[in-house]
């Protein structure tokens, strides 16, 4: 990355180079040794350091890096695939990239500046970031607790987060927290500094190895570089961490299809009256998996179409065209709201009825396959996919505006 590349364009946007060949020759064989030991991990809650340094050796991190900047030039459409297939592979795996991802798009977004610089080298790097938006204690955006101030000359953090999901693989820690006055503003920080507690306790029952747990943070330092506005985040900052928990549904549904046509072939016997004794042949099992394989479809489509969206976006940003900025913002909106709809739909469709072609032999702990629908119900339940159809209703029939006024009773974080 040179100082004359950097500074020739309002951001570190670039139309992508990438081709779907090379990025899956480069990542799939990465993906298929994270699947390897997947379902040990789920059932011992084994934390996948190794294989997320796989990941970061591979350069998963700076994907959507501009080539000219030493990346790998992807498009955002290639990315959400890309995160989908690793999702297929292990969707805990999948899960923990989300806010790193996203820390990068914001950078992407923002203006050339030395301090950026900086982050576009540590991507590079391989330096890799959590999340800390999350208020603890039902804490929203609204009556933020943690506070990002200025002490003696020095930035210091002090608060406490929940679904903190990546934080133990991370090297910095992405923290919203309360300035001076009513701002808000976004701090990194060092993950390994003293002042730093993370604790594994997330107890949901699905994406049980994703770190989602606590964080606390007592007088941890921020850099002048590392402390900006919380509104000067990137403008489809909320639909990237929806598509992003969409991308790994939609692995869920595939890694689904995958397992139920195993488990099927599996099968050495078949009831009474069934129509054929070979499990494997018998027209309305093999209905079973075909639906399955429709919900798969769906899914994709669906990722593929509404990530779209988001490149629209960008490039209307890197443009500095704000008229198609704002319409482009408002189709993503939607966009993602129905690609919502349809993904879970799909997932906990297909993580359901596939256990219809299986029997009872299909609930087997060895096959771990309840994971699938645990996995998903859980990232299901991060967002308020019940106030989607409404909120698309509204938009068709009477005009009403569907972008969130996220103002209105403030909100618990990135998917809360």
């Amino acid at each position: 990355m040179t100082a004359t590349n950097v500074h020739t364009a309002p951001t570190y946007l670039r139309p992508a180079t990438a081709t779907d060949a090379e990025l899956s020759a480069r990542f799939q064989p990465v993906f298929d040794r994270v699947a390897e030991g997947s379902v040990t991990r789920e059932r011992n809650r084994v934390l996948p350091h190794e294989q997320v340094r796989w990941l970061k050796d591979a350069g998963l991190g700076r994907v959507r890096v501009p080539v000219e900047f030493g990346g790998f030039g992807a498009s955002l459409e290639q990315t959400f695939v890309l995160l989908a297939d690793l999702a297929e592979a292990d969707a805990n795996v999948a899960h923990i990239w989300r806010n790193h991802l996203a820390f990068v798009e914001d950078r992407l977004n923002a203006k050339p500046s030395e301090s950026n610089n900086r982050w576009i080298q540590r991507f590079l790097d391989g330096e890799f970031v959590g999340g800390g938006w999350t208020e603890a204690n039902n804490g929203t955006f609204a009556s933020l607790k943690t506070t990002v101030r200025k002490v003696d000359g020095r930035w210091l953090v002090n608060g406490a987060k929940f679904y903190a999901t990546g934080s133990l693989y991370a090297d910095w820690l992405d923290v919203l927290g309360k300035g001076d006055g009513d701002a808000v503003l976004t701090a990194l920080v060092r993950r390994n500094h003293p002042g730093v507690r993370l604790v594994d306790d997330w107890t949901g029952f699905g994406q049980r190895t994703t770190a989602s747990g606590s964080a606390g943070y007592t007088d941890v330092p921020a850099e002048d570089g590392d402390v900006f506005p919380a509104a000067e985040r990137f403008v489809y900052q909320g639909h990237f961490y929806q598509t992003a928990m969409l991308s790994v549904l939609a692995g869920i549904t595939r890694a689904v299809r995958r397992d139920g046509i195993s488990a099927l072939k599996a099968r050495g016997r078949n009831y009474p009256h069934a129509l054929d004794p070979e499990p494997a042949a018998d027209a309305q099992l093999l209905q079973v998996i075909g639906q399955v394989s429709v919900h798969a479809f769906a899914a994709d489509a669906a990722l593929r179409a509404s990530s779209r969206t988001l490149d629209l976006i960008a490039a209307a940003h890197a443009a500095g065209d704000e008229v198609a900025r704002k319409q482009r913002v408002l189709e993503a909106e939607v966009a993602t709201a129905q690609a919502q709809l349809a993904i879970i739909e799909a997932a906990l469709q297909a993580t359901t009825t596939v256990f219809d072609a299986l029997g009872a032999s299909g609930v087997s702990e060895n096959l771990s396959l309840d994971r699938h629908w645990r996995n998903a119900r859980t990232l299901a339940s991060h967002n308020p996919r019940v106030y989607k159809a409404r909120i698309l209703g509204d938009w068709l029939v009477n005009g009403k505006d569907p972008v969130p006024d996220l103002t209105r009773f403030g909100r618990g974080g990135q998917g809360d």
